[in-house]
């Protein structure tokens, strides 16, 4: 039991839950991450990645363990749209470049840095909630930024992750980066929550438009078929 919160003291809980009440479509999350989960987020990503992006870090359960996996010389650029998280990661992390934007406008944060395109990303972000337009935006930057090769990782908590909505966002990602992802169940979390990992197998010139419904949840190990003849819930594993 001790494993199921993120370490985080009481004053990251009182923000997040403090930006759940004010925004809960964006926030998305009653209590921080897991170690577990956060573990599990990053257990794909290289060591040397030249460009990581972290998309909704929040109070920064996944962000201390990007930055315990990378090596010194990698640029990690966090984006959040709540005001409240970026200062907590700033502080907390000064060598994390956390930036106050949208993960709609990926394209324009890349461009100001100097940085043609990027190489693994991590979400939090819970596109459970998001309006269907954000939703569709920022999927369409991300396929038009991530490096053919490179990966997406988010999770989906496994109440959820068999609903119509679900299976839709990673129709939609399946489509986006030219396959399904690998995925593992993480027990050790509350809820208990699947990681996803999506490899882009397409060039980036191949960005799709197609319509993105609003989810019903999100957010490695084994391969995500999701064909129309085997859409059903999983079978629970071990993380």
């Amino acid at each position: 039991m001790a494993d199921l919160t993120n370490g985080n003291g009481l004053r990251e809980h009182v923000l997040l839950f403090s930006r759940f009440l004010r925004n809960p479509r964006t926030v998305g999350a009653l209590a921080p991450s897991s170690r577990a989960l956060a573990r599990a987020m990053v257990a794909d990503l290289p060591p040397h990645s030249p460009v990581v992006v972290e998309l909704g870090p929040g109070t920064g359960a996944f962000t201390g363990a990007i930055v315990d996996r990378l090596a010194p010389d990698a640029r990690f650029l966090a984006v959040d749209i709540e005001p409240a998280f970026v200062k907590s990661i700033c502080e907390r992390w000064p060598s994390v470049e956390c930036v106050l934007a949208s993960a709609e406008h990926l394209e324009e944060l890349l461009a100001g840095r100097g940085l043609d395109a990027i190489d693994h990303v991590i979400s939090g972000l819970p596109f459970a909630s998001l309006p269907l337009a954000m939703t569709r935006r920022i999927l369409d930057s991300l396929a038009r930024t991530l490096r053919p090769a490179g990966t997406f990782t988010t999770f989906q908590y496994a109440h959820a992750f068999g609903l119509k909505s679900a299976r839709l966002f990673r129709s939609q990602m399946d489509e986006r980066m030219g396959g399904p992802p690998h995925r593992h169940l993480v027990w050790k979390n509350f809820p208990p929550a699947y990681v996803l990992t999506w490899t882009r197998r397409t060039s980036s010139s191949a960005t799709t438009s197609a319509p993105v419904m609003s989810m019903t949840a999100s957010g490695a190990g084994r391969r995500d078929t999701e064909s129309s003849a085997s859409r059903q819930r999983p079978a629970k594993s071990a993380s």
